[in-house]
């Protein structure tokens, strides 16, 4: 399955595929290349993958260059970055050189960024291995590092050439890993009118055993979703801002609980469920949808509060609501002197508005805090 669409008058082409096959290797004997490949991939990948992944591209008569690295958050980083540029500059590679991510969502963030510096742009790829980055980060052109503590302070937008999502790697994943892109779905599903919504619901068993043809429609849906609201306003002014419903809480609970519980403690799909229940309930502390999203991360293993599970004493609760308070107030999308974040007091009618209301921020924390 294949969904095209335009950026500047620039077609971009994202393909959902059962397995590895051909059609990258004749994409990329169409391009116009150096026949120079950088793949940079994650090593939790499995090998096996990877090795048949580099027998495929060698199919394509060009030197393959290879670079692992670790794909968690705190590698999200300047360090990582110039790694990579590094690597680009010893090995001479030109603007009409490749460059491959095969990774997650912080993977194909660094690695976009890296392409659109280096040189002032080379041919990117981005190849996401995890459900968070299938269904929202590996479109869009958002590249980005974190840096000094705020998630990605630093990026600009730089679009990958072509997006190939392999149901080879969705049959890989860790369950927790798996169920963690489900909130980026549901997001889709709750800001814009589609299939989505019914499909979770109805297709509960069919999801969790990976059926390709249900999780499929779930990609496309998703992304036919975000391209809807991106296509118009990449540089994020105006409707873009609606695919960030959740997030706004979402960042702040990542940032804050990997500051004072560990790194990584929540998985960026799991705080975004939870960011999206804080979101309504600011909207409208009545708002039914708080009930059926509940429901839905539920049904697959995923946390509705931030410490769920977790022993915890009065002080940490306390330390981490104002952490995540001064949090929100940092979120790059404040332009005032509130932070904004997407109302939906209605399925699928959201709106910009600003947080003003200090008391009721503080009570969508504690409530979805434990």
């Amino acid at each position: 399955m294949d969904i095209l669409y335009n950026i500047n008058n620039f077609e971009y082409k994202i393909s959902i595929e059962k397995n590895l096959s051909q059609k990258l290797i004749k994409n990329i004997e169409k391009i116009n290349s150096d026949k120079k490949i950088l793949l940079v991939y994650d090593k939790n990948i499995e090998n096996k993958f990877i090795k048949n992944f580099y027998e495929l591209l060698k199919l394509s008569g060009c030197t393959i260059y290879l670079l692992k690295l670790e794909g968690n958050k705190s590698n999200k980083n300047e360090k990582i970055l110039f790694k990579i540029i590094d690597y680009l500059i010893d090995k001479k590679f030109t603007k009409k050189s490749i460059l491959i991510s095969l990774g997650g969502g912080v993977i194909g963030d660094i690695c976009g960024l890296a392409s659109s510096l280096y040189l002032r742009g080379l041919i990117f790829y981005q190849i996401p291995s995890t459900m968070t980055a299938m269904v929202d980060s590996c479109l869009g052109g958002k590249t980005g590092i974190n840096y000094k503590s705020i998630i990605n302070s630093v990026g600009n937008y730089y679009h990958p050439n072509h997006v190939y999502i392999f149901n080879d790697l969705i049959q890989k994943l860790p369950q927790k890993e798996f169920f963690s892109g489900i909130a980026e779905i549901l997001k889709c599903g709750l800001i814009k009118k589609n299939k989505i919504l019914n499909i979770l619901i109805n297709s509960k068993n069919e999801i969790i055993s990976r059926d390709f043809n249900i999780v499929e429609r779930l990609i496309y849906e998703s992304l036919k979703t975000k391209i809807f609201y991106f296509k118009n306003d990449v540089n994020e002014k105006s409707t873009r801002l609606y695919l960030n419903f959740g997030h706004t809480f979402a960042h702040a609970f990542e940032m804050s609980t990997a500051e004072l519980i560990q790194r990584d403690f929540l998985r960026h799909g799991e705080a975004v469920g939870i960011g999206i229940l804080c979101e309504l309930y600011y909207s409208n502390i009545k708002n039914q949808n708080i009930y059926l999203v509940e429901d839905i991360l539920k049904n697959f293993n995923l946390p509705t509060r931030v410490l769920q599970g977790y022993k915890h004493s009065l002080n940490l609760v306390q330390k981490i609501q104002s952490k995540t308070f001064n949090y929100i107030f940092l979120d790059k999308k404040r332009i005032n002197n509130f932070p904004r974040y997407i109302s939906l007091k209605k399925k699928y009618k959201p709106k910009i508005e600003e947080m003003s209301d200090n008391n009721l921020i503080d009570q969508a924390i504690f409530k979805f805090l434990k």
